[in-house]
Protein backbone atom coordinates (compact mmCIF):
# COMPACT_ATOMS: atom_id res chain seq x y z
CA UNK A 1 0.00 0.00 0.00
CA UNK A 2 1.49 3.91 -1.14
CA UNK A 3 1.66 5.37 2.32
CA UNK A 4 1.46 9.30 -0.01
CA UNK A 5 -1.77 7.71 -1.18
CA UNK A 6 -3.02 6.87 1.69
CA UNK A 7 -2.54 10.63 3.39
CA UNK A 8 -3.68 11.46 0.20
CA UNK A 9 -7.25 10.51 1.08
CA UNK A 10 -10.05 12.77 1.60
CA UNK A 11 -11.28 10.52 4.52
CA UNK A 12 -8.53 10.92 6.57
CA UNK A 13 -7.98 15.08 5.48
CA UNK A 14 -5.81 16.76 8.41
CA UNK A 15 -5.18 13.40 10.03
CA UNK A 16 -1.86 12.60 10.94
CA UNK A 17 -0.56 9.20 9.93
CA UNK A 18 -0.64 8.10 13.29
CA UNK A 19 -4.21 8.77 13.48
CA UNK A 20 -5.19 6.82 10.05
CA UNK A 21 -3.22 4.40 11.26
CA UNK A 22 -4.73 3.67 14.26
CA UNK A 23 -8.12 4.13 12.37
CA UNK A 24 -7.47 1.28 10.21
CA UNK A 25 -5.52 -1.10 12.68
CA UNK A 26 -9.02 -0.77 14.99
CA UNK A 27 -11.30 -1.06 12.20
CA UNK A 28 -10.69 -3.35 8.94
CA UNK A 29 -12.17 -6.67 9.28
CA UNK A 30 -10.64 -7.89 5.55
CA UNK A 31 -8.31 -6.79 2.84
CA UNK A 32 -9.78 -8.16 -0.65
CA UNK A 33 -7.72 -8.21 -4.02
CA UNK A 34 -9.58 -8.16 -7.16
CA UNK A 35 -8.30 -8.98 -10.42
CA UNK A 36 -8.19 -6.53 -14.06
CA UNK A 37 -11.75 -6.89 -15.35
CA UNK A 38 -12.84 -8.42 -12.05
CA UNK A 39 -16.34 -6.78 -11.02
CA UNK A 40 -15.88 -5.21 -7.61
CA UNK A 41 -19.66 -4.88 -6.69
CA UNK A 42 -22.89 -4.85 -8.76
CA UNK A 43 -25.55 -2.33 -9.45
CA UNK A 44 -28.46 -3.05 -6.70
CA UNK A 45 -26.16 -5.22 -4.05
CA UNK A 46 -26.66 -4.40 -0.41
CA UNK A 47 -24.04 -2.29 1.16
CA UNK A 48 -22.68 -3.74 3.87
CA UNK A 49 -19.59 -2.02 5.04
CA UNK A 50 -17.42 0.49 3.55
CA UNK A 51 -14.99 -0.48 0.90
CA UNK A 52 -11.90 1.53 0.97
CA UNK A 53 -9.95 1.09 -2.46
CA UNK A 54 -6.56 1.70 -1.43
CA UNK A 55 -4.21 0.41 -4.53
CA UNK A 56 -5.50 0.37 -7.88
CA UNK A 57 -7.88 1.99 -10.73
CA UNK A 58 -11.99 0.90 -10.65
CA UNK A 59 -14.59 2.30 -13.22
CA UNK A 60 -18.25 2.98 -12.38
CA UNK A 61 -21.35 2.10 -14.87
CA UNK A 62 -24.73 1.74 -14.96
CA UNK A 63 -26.96 -0.02 -17.45
CA UNK A 64 -29.57 2.43 -18.60
CA UNK A 65 -33.27 1.39 -19.46
CA UNK A 66 -32.41 0.27 -23.01
CA UNK A 67 -29.95 -1.55 -22.11
CA UNK A 68 -26.48 1.14 -22.89
CA UNK A 69 -24.04 1.08 -20.66
CA UNK A 70 -23.29 4.85 -19.22
CA UNK A 71 -19.83 4.81 -17.57
CA UNK A 72 -20.14 7.10 -14.51
CA UNK A 73 -16.70 8.15 -13.15
CA UNK A 74 -13.28 6.62 -12.89
CA UNK A 75 -11.86 6.13 -9.17
CA UNK A 76 -8.50 6.24 -8.18
CA UNK A 77 -7.19 4.61 -4.55
CA UNK A 78 -7.51 5.84 -2.07
CA UNK A 79 -10.99 6.52 -2.00
CA UNK A 80 -13.89 4.87 -0.36
CA UNK A 81 -17.05 3.24 -2.82
CA UNK A 82 -20.23 4.95 -2.82
CA UNK A 83 -19.94 6.55 0.22
CA UNK A 84 -23.02 8.53 0.16
CA UNK A 85 -25.17 5.64 -0.16
CA UNK A 86 -23.99 3.30 2.99
CA UNK A 87 -26.43 5.10 5.55
CA UNK A 88 -29.01 5.55 3.23
CA UNK A 89 -33.09 3.82 3.69
CA UNK A 90 -32.60 2.23 0.54
CA UNK A 91 -28.53 1.20 0.63
CA UNK A 92 -27.87 -0.52 -2.33
CA UNK A 93 -24.73 0.23 -4.99
CA UNK A 94 -25.62 2.40 -7.97
CA UNK A 95 -23.74 1.23 -10.17
CA UNK A 96 -21.41 -1.69 -11.18
CA UNK A 97 -17.54 -1.21 -9.95
CA UNK A 98 -14.75 -2.97 -12.32
CA UNK A 99 -11.50 -3.14 -11.61
CA UNK A 100 -9.45 -1.31 -14.31
CA UNK A 101 -6.03 -2.93 -12.73
CA UNK A 102 -5.18 -5.14 -10.03
CA UNK A 103 -6.94 -3.46 -6.99
CA UNK A 104 -6.73 -3.87 -2.78
CA UNK A 105 -9.85 -2.87 -1.06
CA UNK A 106 -9.94 -2.51 2.80
CA UNK A 107 -13.38 -3.71 4.53
CA UNK A 108 -15.19 -1.79 7.10
CA UNK A 109 -18.34 -2.62 8.62
CA UNK A 110 -20.94 0.05 8.91
CA UNK A 111 -21.25 -0.09 12.56
CA UNK A 112 -17.58 0.73 13.65
CA UNK A 113 -17.10 3.08 10.57
CA UNK A 114 -20.18 4.98 12.84
CA UNK A 115 -18.98 4.66 15.92
CA UNK A 116 -15.37 6.35 14.72
CA UNK A 117 -17.16 8.80 13.69
CA UNK A 118 -19.18 9.75 16.72
CA UNK A 119 -16.10 10.23 18.41
CA UNK A 120 -14.00 11.61 15.60
CA UNK A 121 -15.36 15.02 14.72
CA UNK A 122 -12.43 15.40 12.04
CA UNK A 123 -13.78 11.74 10.65
CA UNK A 124 -17.13 13.03 10.82
CA UNK A 125 -16.88 16.52 8.68
CA UNK A 126 -14.58 14.48 6.65
CA UNK A 127 -17.21 11.73 5.58
CA UNK A 128 -19.62 14.42 5.14
CA UNK A 129 -17.50 16.73 2.92
CA UNK A 130 -16.53 13.50 0.81
CA UNK A 131 -20.72 13.23 0.47
CA UNK A 132 -21.45 16.51 -0.51
CA UNK A 133 -18.76 16.47 -3.18
CA UNK A 134 -20.06 13.46 -4.28
CA UNK A 135 -23.51 15.50 -4.61
CA UNK A 136 -22.21 18.05 -6.61
CA UNK A 137 -20.32 15.84 -8.84
CA UNK A 138 -23.64 13.90 -9.60
CA UNK A 139 -25.37 16.62 -10.38
CA UNK A 140 -23.05 17.57 -12.96
CA UNK A 141 -23.23 14.40 -14.42
CA UNK A 142 -26.35 14.58 -14.39
CA UNK A 143 -26.55 17.77 -16.52
CA UNK A 144 -24.01 16.25 -18.64
CA UNK A 145 -25.97 13.73 -19.46
CA UNK A 146 -29.17 16.36 -20.29
CA UNK A 147 -26.99 17.85 -22.81
CA UNK A 148 -28.22 16.35 -26.70
CA UNK A 149 -25.43 18.07 -28.37
CA UNK A 150 -21.96 15.35 -28.26
CA UNK A 151 -19.78 18.23 -29.18
CA UNK A 152 -20.91 20.78 -26.41
CA UNK A 153 -20.19 17.42 -23.83
CA UNK A 154 -16.79 16.71 -25.39
CA UNK A 155 -16.17 20.40 -25.10
CA UNK A 156 -16.85 20.29 -21.47
CA UNK A 157 -14.98 17.58 -20.47
CA UNK A 158 -11.78 18.77 -22.79
CA UNK A 159 -11.96 22.66 -20.68
CA UNK A 160 -12.55 20.69 -17.67
CA UNK A 161 -9.22 18.24 -18.11
CA UNK A 162 -6.94 21.37 -19.09
CA UNK A 163 -6.06 24.77 -18.43
CA UNK A 164 -4.56 27.84 -20.35
CA UNK A 165 -1.26 26.75 -18.62
CA UNK A 166 -1.37 23.26 -19.66
CA UNK A 167 -3.34 22.54 -22.47
CA UNK A 168 -2.97 18.48 -22.76
CA UNK A 169 -3.90 15.46 -20.51
CA UNK A 170 -3.25 11.42 -20.53
CA UNK A 171 -6.51 10.54 -21.23
CA UNK A 172 -7.52 7.44 -18.93
CA UNK A 173 -9.75 5.41 -21.07
CA UNK A 174 -10.16 3.67 -24.09
CA UNK A 175 -12.67 5.41 -26.91
CA UNK A 176 -14.80 2.72 -26.25
CA UNK A 177 -14.65 4.22 -22.54
CA UNK A 178 -14.91 7.30 -23.24
CA UNK A 179 -17.85 6.80 -25.94
CA UNK A 180 -19.68 4.78 -22.59
CA UNK A 181 -18.82 7.91 -20.41
CA UNK A 182 -20.70 9.95 -22.62
CA UNK A 183 -23.58 7.79 -23.13
CA UNK A 184 -22.79 6.95 -27.05
CA UNK A 185 -21.85 5.10 -29.72
CA UNK A 186 -18.24 4.66 -30.10
CA UNK A 187 -18.52 6.04 -33.63
CA UNK A 188 -19.98 8.93 -33.27
CA UNK A 189 -17.39 9.87 -30.96
CA UNK A 190 -14.71 9.62 -33.16
CA UNK A 191 -16.70 11.78 -35.97
CA UNK A 192 -17.12 14.57 -33.04
CA UNK A 193 -12.99 14.33 -32.43
CA UNK A 194 -12.02 14.14 -36.15
CA UNK A 195 -14.46 17.14 -36.67
CA UNK A 196 -12.44 19.13 -33.53
CA UNK A 197 -9.08 17.88 -35.17
CA UNK A 198 -9.96 19.27 -38.78
CA UNK A 199 -11.26 22.32 -37.38
CA UNK A 200 -7.81 23.00 -35.60
CA UNK A 201 -9.11 22.83 -32.13
CA UNK A 202 -8.03 19.72 -31.36
CA UNK A 203 -5.07 17.17 -31.43
CA UNK A 204 -4.68 13.35 -30.39
CA UNK A 205 -1.46 11.74 -30.28
CA UNK A 206 -2.36 8.40 -28.76
CA UNK A 207 -3.88 8.97 -25.88
CA UNK A 208 -2.40 12.64 -25.10
CA UNK A 209 -4.94 14.97 -26.03
CA UNK A 210 -4.12 18.37 -26.48
CA UNK A 211 -6.37 21.30 -26.73
CA UNK A 212 -4.92 23.87 -29.60
CA UNK A 213 -7.82 26.47 -29.11
CA UNK A 214 -9.37 27.46 -25.92
CA UNK A 215 -11.59 30.13 -27.30
CA UNK A 216 -13.24 28.11 -30.00
CA UNK A 217 -13.82 24.87 -27.55
CA UNK A 218 -15.28 27.62 -25.06
CA UNK A 219 -17.45 28.58 -27.83
CA UNK A 220 -19.04 25.42 -28.64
Amino acid sequence: MDENKLIACPLFKGMSKEEHDAFLDRNVNEVIKFKKGETVVRQGDIINAMYLLVDGVVRTQMITDDGNTLEIDLLEAVIPLAPAFIFASNNKYPVDVIAMESCWFLKISKSTLLKEMVHNEKLLINFLTLNSNMTVFLSQKLQMISIKSLRHKLSIFLLEKTTPEKNYFILKRSRTQLAEYFGVQRPSLARSIKELEDEGILKTNGRVVTVLDRNKLGKI
